[in-house]
């Protein structure tokens, strides 16, 4: 899965990167989701053992352009994970509270605690993305919060967080046929904003921002992974592989129980 990982130092173009890659898979999805049901037990037994063992941290972090599938991807990797630890962070328009502090201290308040699972559906990288896009603020300003990121990440990772961020990498055309499926379906009408059509007016700002982002603030401690998503199962599929790489590189083990149970019998 390292092909998708961005090297700290890589400089990724995501006009030459391929959205609609499914390399692993080229007959299609059949044998992808076979593999599927084999890492979904895997990861669900392997969650329980982070959440057991109450040592670990697990931060994901979700980010792509209107359409990409972060809620799917939610909804299908996470689906069978004991809920107890796995929470989820959806970060839009701050409060007024929250704008009235730094603009991490709201982040910070979500990270993950030992034995769970925390994502970030949107995370603090709309500060560099949403605000420079839409001139909200001056680049002398976001532009060093490159910076504030990379040290925020760096004492979480120091602090026993594991960081994985996934940019759901969608091209423009499939982008196009997504949001007119949910025209088309009322029942999907929910999802949609005003701002969605015209939001498409400034595709060629968002991803030179997102390829600002994704040089500049990836790490060893908290790498970035361009994931093809055209494809839904595809993406599912190396996330999944990736979260069980990652999950398995821990070397978890159970805590030792509080005595010998393995004699006793409930009468």
């Amino acid at each position: 899965m390292k092909k998708y990982m961005v090297k700290p130092g890589e400089k990724i173009k995501l006009d030459k990167t391929d959205a609609g890659d499914k390399s692993l898979f080229p007959d299609g999805k059949k044998e992808a989701l076979k593999e599927m049901v084999k890492i979904k037990e895997s990861l669900d037994t392997l969650q329980e053992l982070l959440y057991a063992e109450h040592k670990h941290k697990l931060l994901v972090v979700l980010q792509g352009m209107d359409t990409a599938g972060k809620d799917g991807t939610i909804r299908h990797v996470f689906d069978g994970m004991n809920p107890q630890g796995v929470d989820v962070a959806c970060f839009k328009k701050p409060s007024e509270e929250a704008a009235d502090h730094d603009y991490l201290w709201r982040i910070h308040q979500h990270t993950p605690k030992k034995g769970e699972i925390m994502i970030f559906n949107r995370s603090h990288y709309e500060d560099v993305l949403v605000v420079r896009v839409h001139d909200i603020f001056p680049k002398r300003v976001w532009s060093k919060r490159f910076d504030h990121i990379k040290n925020f990440e760096k004492m979480l990772a120091d602090e026993g967080t594991t960081i994985l961020k996934f940019f759901l990498h969608i091209d423009k055309d499939e982008q196009r046929e997504r949001i007119q499926a949910r025209i088309d379906t009322p029942d999907k009408h929910w999802k949609l904003s005003v701002n969605d059509i015209p939001e498409r007016k400034l595709w060629d700002k968002y991803q030179e921002a997102y390829e600002d982002a994704i040089n500049k603030t990836s790490a060893e401690h908290a790498p970035w992974y361009v994931i093809p998503a055209n494809h839904k199962w595809y993406r599912n599929y190396v996330i999944s592989s990736i979260m069980l790489e990652t999950l398995k590189g821990l070397k978890m083990k159970y805590p030792q129980p509080e005595a010998d149970f393995s004699h006793m019998k409930v009468e």
